[in-house]
This record gives C-alpha cells, structure tokens and sequence, in this order.
C-alpha cells in the first residue's frame, strides 16, 4: 500500500497554485518564446507599468516561479514550511500570515520601483517583473525563530553551528550574492529585505495568540513581545547594540504615529510566562506566547489521539464480548474411495473357532464309539 500524504489545506492549495501557476507561465513563454524579445506575463506576473489593470497580481506572483530550480525550491519550502506552521497555528492563522507576506512586500517593491523610475527616468525600472516565493522563503525563516529562538543546526558534519535567528540574514546574503548572477535580478534583494521586516513586524505586533489559560491573560493578546524576538536577536552579537538602538527609537516613534502600540502587561507576562495567580515568576519550556500556543497545540493534539485510541480499543473489546466466536467444527473423517469392507470383531471369531472344535471332538467320540459296537 503506497504511503498517504496528509498535507493541511492551506498547505495543498498553495501548493497546487505554484503547480498551476508556474506550469502556465512556463507554457506561455514557450510558445511565445523569440531570440530577440522579453516575454512579459502582466496578468500573472506584477509588472509596474503593465499589472495596474490587473490587481490580483499583487497577491498571485508570489506563487509563479520562472525556471525548475526555483520552483523545486518553492515546492520544498511550501510543503515542510507550510506543513509545520499550520499544524503550529491553524490554517486561518497560516492563511493570514501568508497573505501578509505575499501582498505588503509587493507592494513596498512595486512602491520602490516607482520611486527609482521617478528619480531616473529609466524605463527599465517599470517593466522589471516582481514574481517569486522569496519573501515566503524568508518569512518562513522568521516564523520558525520566533517557535524555536534557541534551537542549533549543525550543517557539514558538525563543522558549521548556527542558530535558527541567523538563517534569515543569511538567506539575505545568499540572495544578494545569486543577484549578482543571471538567476535573479535586484528584484529579488528587495523582496528578500521587504519579506524579512514584513513577516517580523507582523509576528512581532500584529498576529493574534491564544491566551495561556494558567495565566490571567486576555483573550485579545496580539504579537510577541520576548527579548528572544527582538530585532536585534536576528543580527550578530558585534552590531546587536548598535540595531537594538535604531529600532527601539524606530519604535518609539511608530507610537508616537500611532502605526504601533506599546506592550502592556499582559504581552510581558505572556512573553516572560508570569503566572498572576501564585505572583511569582518563572521561565517556561519555550518563552514566548506563540511558543506556548504551539505547545498548548501539541497537547490537545496528543490528548485527542490518546482518546481516539482508547475508544478504538474499547469499541474493539466490546465488540469482541458481544459476538464471541464460534465452537470449532471438527472436519469430518475423510471416507475409503472403493468398496466398503467388513471386519469381523476379533472375539467372535475365537469363540467360533473354539465351538468348532468342540464340535469336531465329539464327532470322533461318536464314531469310536460305533467302531467299539
């Protein structure tokens, strides 16, 4: 019996629409294809000067990929990606996070390309195509830094640890150098950048968590205010100073624009795992209100197939005393093929043998007895 993939649905719907989508354009720049021309897709792909008519396209690039390196990439990233986060989350969580990160770092590379266009006057700027999963890529890697801040990988046989935080500037390097090649275009660095502050801003701020229910939480709790999310987690320890001071003045004054609101008490209690009915502190296995959602997820999610097999086994015993199983019939003796002999029993037989020679001995008695006469 071949294995059975069990993807979430938003998972598999994503994923279908990366296969539909690149398989499109993939058809349609082959038949469209010429040595001297550059083929343009403005109804799939975000074209500044062409996808204005087309609105969809700020969402739905994110999900076309233009060559097979690329899109097994995407693939890749998509199903382990997305399969972890939904099952963490939910799927309308997931849902929302990526629409979040497919639509704002469009939108903020559409924005930028306008203004370059603006300031140089160069054409070339408004028909450069914005399409690709980068900024899913990367918001991916932000996600599993706030699930798992403390967690190593060790990469080439132990030669290489890093912690998960430092992936996404890593992935940003990785970006830039593959920009300078003829595999992706600048393009591509400002998705990286724009899908990296996106997903953190979002994660950080904005995205709604289930309160603890061992802690006096609301149930209106939003973002994640641990030290172990902070901006400058995600750089190295040489600049972490100087970037925790730019983006706590940066913060400040998103507050004071009202763009941001401060944390209050419950985000602290929520990040540091305070519990308000004893009053007293203590860390908790994975600081961080989303961590503690995940876990709280895992929980239920054991708790419910713990049941589930216990109802099976219970259904299976009683089903078992109620219909017991029949007695066993002996099979019947296998018959002689031929016909059908008669043994005599053994005794009869004696006992014949035994009145005929009783009867022979007086037959010689008589006729002694008539010769004597």
């Amino acid at each position: 019996m071949p294995p059975r993939i069990n993807l979430p649905p938003v998972t598999r719907i994503s994923l279908f629409a990366l296969g539909l989508q690149s398989v499109l354009s993939a058809a349609i720049r082959y038949r469209q294809w010429t040595a001297h021309s550059e083929i343009v897709i403005p109804y799939l792909n975000l074209i500044p000067q062409l996808s204005l008519v087309y609105p969809w396209t700020f969402v739905t690039t994110t999900l076309v990929e233009s060559n097979i390196f690329n899109f097994s990439i995407a693939a890749l990233t998509l199903y382990h990606g997305g399969r972890y986060l939904e099952r963490a989350w939910s799927s309308r969580e997931l849902a929302k996070f990526l629409l979040v990160t497919s639509l704002i770092p469009n939108a903020l590379c559409f924005a930028t390309l306008i203004l370059f266009f603006t300031f140089t006057r160069n054409e070339r700027w408004t028909l450069m195509t914005i399409a690709g999963t980068i900024p899913l890529q990367i918001s991916f890697l932000v996600a599993f830094s706030q699930l798992v801040p403390a967690h190593t990988v060790t990469l080439f046989r132990g030669i290489l640890s890093l912690r998960v935080p430092r992936f996404p500037l890593l992935y940003i390097g990785v970006v830039t150098a593959l920009c300078l090649t003829p595999m992706l275009t600048s393009v591509s660095f400002l998705l990286a950048v724009y899908g990296f502050i996106t997903s953190w801003t979002y994660l950080r701020f904005y995205k709604a968590v289930f309160p603890d229910l061992d802690q006096s939480q609301t149930s209106s709790l939003r973002g994640d205010a641990s030290e172990t999310f902070a901006f400058a987690e995600f750089f190295p320890g040489p600049v972490r100073p100087l970037v925790a001071g730019i983006s706590d003045n940066v913060f400040n004054v998103l507050v004071a624009m009202r763009v941001c609101a401060p944390f209050t008490q419950d985000h602290i209690s929520a990040a540091r795992g305070d519990n308000a009915f004893s009053h007293h502190s203590h860390q908790r296995g994975a600081p961080g209100s989303a961590r503690a959602e995940a876990e709280r997820r895992r929980a239920l999610a054991l708790k419910a197939l713990d049941q589930r097999l216990h109802a099976a086994t219970a259904g299976a015993a009683a089903r078992a005393s109620s219909n017991p199983a029949p007695p066993a019939v002996q099979p019947p003796a296998p018959s002689a093929t031929g016909p059908t002999v008669q043994t005599q029993p053994q005794a009869n037989t004696q006992k014949t043998m035994t009145t005929q020679t009783g009867e022979a001995g007086s037959g010689s008695d008589n006729d002694g007895s008539r010769s004597s006469a």
